[in-house]
């Protein structure tokens, strides 16, 4: 998830330097489309995974839902600064940790469900809302929470049935599809430099989706989403020496807050894996 967090932060980096140049379903719709070139090498592991009805159906499903959540994300980097896209990324951790326990029997002790609440007041101090205008920015980031939230716990439930590669690649593939109507809906020619960077994106985020599939078969969801909250550290940095964003104290605040809540919770794992595979005193020894 660490490995994942940092290759989603250099897409939000590029995807701010192209900025509102190309419209936001037609880079989108670049982004996965160049992407598949990456899956290529693996089109016969695809071809092979043998996927019954419902497969397709939940590869359907997610596929539609992580395409809408991409068109209002590419939208809202046009908007806002990097670090509100970021923090406004934390609503969709606690709705798919919330969807875990609910719709996937996932256990959630009281001190994840802490640490979990604590860094969503993290990312809150760092909005401040109520205090300030809300963009149609704003109100996509909200939306593309809710649907990457629905995205992600069906991706938990397919990397616990079948390989990362045929997750990714059926979600690629699905998509380009449902994204290719909106983006010939509002399409201009590219240049060549904005092609480039669209396929480092495709790079990037198709390495960020594996890496997220693997983690996801790893661990149960309540112990990988908190990591990613460090993103917001990683991001609002880059906006700051990249792109001259001002970093206020609400932002120090903030991100404080959210790195004190995942230490704590990364440590507590750690801990409580020790005690698994640590035999006690009297144990017999092998």
């Amino acid at each position: 998830m660490l490995i994942t967090g940092a290759q989603f932060v250099a897409v939000t980096a590029i995807v701010k330097h192209v900025g509102s140049g190309i419209p936001a379903p037609q880079a989108a719709f670049l982004r996965y489309l160049l992407g598949l070139v990456f899956f290529i090498p693996f089109l016969g592991t695809i071809r092979r995974a043998g996927l019954d009805r419902r497969s397709m159906q939940l590869f359907g499903l997610r596929g539609t839902a992580h395409a809408i959540g991409v068109m209002l994300w590419f939208y809202a980097m046009t908007q806002i600064p990097i670090a509100e896209v970021t923090a406004m990324n934390y609503l969709s951790p606690v709705y798919v940790t919330i969807g875990a326990a609910v719709f996937l029997g996932e256990r959630l002790a009281a001190r994840r469900i802490a640490a979990v609440c604590v860094a969503l007041l993290g990312a809150l101090i760092i909005l401040r809302p109520g205090l300030r205008e809300v963009s149609s920015g704003h109100l996509a980031m909200l939306i593309s929470a809710v649907v990457f939230a629905a995205s992600y716990l069906l991706a938990k439930i397919m990397a616990d049935r079948m390989p990362a590669v045929v997750v990714v690649g059926w979600l690629s593939i699905v998509v380009t599809a449902v994204l290719a109507p909106f983006a010939v809906a509002v399409w201009v020619p590219p240049s060549l430099e904005d092609l480039a960077w669209l396929f480092l994106v495709a790079a990037f985020a198709t390495g960020g989706h594996y890496t997220m599939t693997l983690a996801f078969r790893a661990a149960p969801i309540a112990v990988t989403q908190p990591v990613t909250f460090l993103q917001l550290v990683w991001a609002t940095a880059l906006g700051a020496l990249v792109f001259s964003e001002p970093v206020d104290a609400w932002v120090v605040l903030g991100g404080a807050v959210i790195i004190g809540s995942v230490s704590f919770i990364a440590w507590r794992e750690a801990v409580l894996k020790r005690r698994a595979v640590t035999p006690p005193a009297m144990a017999t020894k092998v």
